[in-house]
């Protein structure tokens, strides 16, 4: 057997290794019969003790910081060498694929593992995000925004259901939200951070292929319509006579499918309708409808709201329907480190893998990361489609690429630009 052979082979063994990982973690979990833990909860604590005992298989040492973050730091000789951030999340939302966020932790301990005792110009940081997802107190990335600073106190002063706060949780956690500042702030010499993720989609499944390198984190338009008609009876009320909200919100929420099907990159999608009233026998005076607005780039994301805002006032126009549309939120696209993403790209050739540039949809710790150093990202097939949907499919190979490329680019990452 050749040496080449054989170290694939080594490869191959720690890819299966990290399901079969992911798998054990995913038992780990707040209700029975599902993958489901929240932030800083008891899962969450069972979560952190089993990593930890895989990171000391690692050879490393892991902490947990003040927001419930587990860390852990390969050293370089150099004391004053820069670090590079590792990092995903490892709570979930309710009842969610074994391999969302926890993968991404898992291939950087294995990472680790197969660099051995290799030297490296750089300290690596493994950080597993605590509370990604927002669950529990219904708003995302609160560990990662301990980690960049932008933690606030109307952050921990957020209530879960039961009424407990951010600062609460923490404390019973037997954390300090106190020593945030203090335990939370990356090193402050990074000098590039790589999270991996499973996409939250189909279109490297779509594809056959493994692997896209992250250019952008589509930015996010939320807004809320109200369609303002007259509520009457459906069988006494003549049809020209009548002024049916919901018509209009029909008429409307089929122009957005069929504006953004028509539209490279956008996708749109009304995701939630409520009538007035809701009853037998009755013409809806009132339609409330959410819509959700996604672009790799602010601007056409702009003109696509605005160009819907104009067709749901024509659709009611049509019906003597009045229109009001209020913004909920708002979230920039934040396109990822654009040399970072061009090594990650060289990495998987190198590695022998063709990844292709793809956007995010969804949002990620990494968005947040972005704005305090380098930042790339790396995503791997998803079989199941969505990351939302429990399944089992994820394929070893697409594991084994994604690790392949992890290790190419950390042996010929450099923190400066070599010279000329």
């Amino acid at each position: 057997m050749s040496q080449a052979s054989s170290a694939s082979e080594s490869l191959a063994a720690r890819a299966a290794t990290v399901l079969d990982r992911c798998r054990e973690l995913a038992g780990i979990t707040d209700v029975a019969g599902e993958t489901t833990r929240l932030f800083l909860s008891p899962a969450a604590r069972d979560a952190q003790t089993l990593i930890g005992w895989w990171i000391r298989q690692a050879g490393l040492t892991a902490h947990c910081d003040d927001v419930g973050n587990l860390r852990a730091i390969r050293r370089c000789p150099h004391d004053d060498a820069p670090t590079l951030i590792l990092f995903s999340h490892i709570d979930t939302a309710p009842n969610s694929n074994p391999f969302d966020g926890s993968l991404g932790v898992l291939l950087a301990i294995a990472a680790i593992e197969r660099l051995g005792a290799t030297p490296l110009p750089f300290h690596i940081e493994i950080v597993a995000f605590s509370g990604q997802e927002g669950a529990r107190f219904g708003v995302p990335f609160l560990s990662s925004l301990a980690a960049t600073g932008q933690l606030t106190a109307e952050h921990l002063a957020r209530t879960d259901r039961d009424g407990i706060s951010v600062a609460e949780a923490i404390r019973a956690f037997g954390l300090d939200p106190e020593r945030i500042p203090v335990t939370c702030p990356l090193a402050p010499h990074s000098f590039a951070a790589i999270e991996i993720q499973i996409e939250p989609g189909p279109v490297l499944e779509n594809s056959d292929s493994a692997l896209a390198v992250v250019e952008s984190i589509v930015g996010v338009s939320r807004l809320d319509l109200t369609f303002q008609g007259h509520a009457n009876q459906a069988g006494t009320t003549p049809m020209s006579l009548r002024s049916d909200a919901l018509a209009a919100a029909a008429q409307w929420i089929v122009e957005v499918e069929h504006y953004a099907a028509n539209y490279t990159q956008l996708v749109a999608a009304v995701d939630r309708v409520h009538t007035l009233p809701a009853a037998p026998n009755a013409v809806p005076g009132t339609v409330q409808a959410t819509l959700e607005v996604r672009h790799p780039k602010d601007e056409s994301r702009h003109a696509a709201v605005a160009h819907l805002l104009t067709k749901a006032e024509a659709a009611g126009s049509l019906r003597g329907v009045r229109v009001h549309a209020t913004a909920q939120s708002e979230q920039r696209a934040v396109p990822m480190d654009r040399d970072l993403t061009l090594k990650l790209h060289r990495a998987a050739e190198r590695a022998g893998y063709d990844a292709q540039p793809i956007f995010s949809g969804a949002e990620h710790d990494a968005m947040i990361l972005a704005a305090a150093v380098p930042t790339a990202m790396l995503f791997l097939r998803s079989p199941v489609e969505l990351s939302r949907s429990s399944g089992e499919g994820l394929r070893c190979q697409d594991v084994e690429a994604a690790l392949a490329t992890l290790l190419n680019l950390l042996l010929h990452l450099h923190p400066h630009p070599k010279p000329s």
